[in-house]
């Protein structure tokens, strides 16, 4: 069994890891394993920064990814000021980049690269949720889904939803639904919409569970 420690930003990407995806990772061999930054929420990325190392010294034989939001992400993680005037299909990859190359830089010639992946989510959890504009709406009780799907239908995908204070997916959806709480009823939707779905509607996201996929010794 491959052991992935996943270094996560909060409560609700730890659920989501346990209650998501780790069953679909499970069969293929690959044992998941949230571990949350701090005390949660986005911290600076020294912090980050030294969970990451921790778990890459210690744990020798696993490997490390990460699931931080964009949105609200501090200047201080490497590269998050330049890549605001980046193109969006370009944005997270800089600061992944960016990322590993740091860890590299510490860890030493001697590091096996290919043990971290670290993943940016655009631009927040919540964006996954719009993969399936009627189980949100479902799921937020409201009557229909028109005000979802009229978002939805302003963007090319759920994670081109922008990060502005009061348009960033969450906000959006406490906007329709002042019941929304992400650990519940974020996880909750997540579950019903499932990991296809998400991985379909959501390009970026596909790209980090595939590469989560493909790891060596599969």
């Amino acid at each position: 069994m491959i052991d992935v420690r996943v270094v996560v930003e909060g409560q609700t990407e730890e659920m989501f890891v346990n209650r998501v995806l780790r069953s679909h990772f499970w069969p293929l061999g690959i044992k998941l394993r949230p571990q949350l930054l701090g005390h949660g929420g986005v911290r600076e990325y020294g912090v980050a920064r030294i969970d990451i190392l921790t778990v890459l010294r210690l744990q020798t034989h696993s490997f490390c990814t990460t699931m931080f939001d964009y949105y609200a992400m501090p200047s201080s993680w490497p590269n998050r000021e330049a890549a605001k005037e980046k193109p969006f299909a370009e944005k997270a990859a800089a600061i992944e980049w960016a990322i590993s190359a740091d860890i590299q830089r510490e860890l030493g010639q001697g590091f096996d690269a290919s043990r971290f992946i670290p993943y940016v989510q655009m631009h927040e959890f919540e964006a996954l949720l719009f993969s399936h504009p009627k189980l949100l709406a479902d799921g937020l009780d409201l009557a229909d889904d028109t005000p979802i799907q009229a978002i939805r239908g302003q963007f090319a995908t759920p994670e081109d939803i922008n990060d502005g204070q009061h348009t960033a997916p969450s906000k959006r959806i406490v906007g329709l639904s002042a019941k929304y709480s992400k650990v519940t009823r974020g996880i909750l939707i997540s579950q019903n919409i499932g990991l296809n779905v998400m991985r379909a509607q959501c390009p970026h996201f596909n790209e980090w569970i595939g590469k989560l996929e493909a790891l060596p010794g599969r």
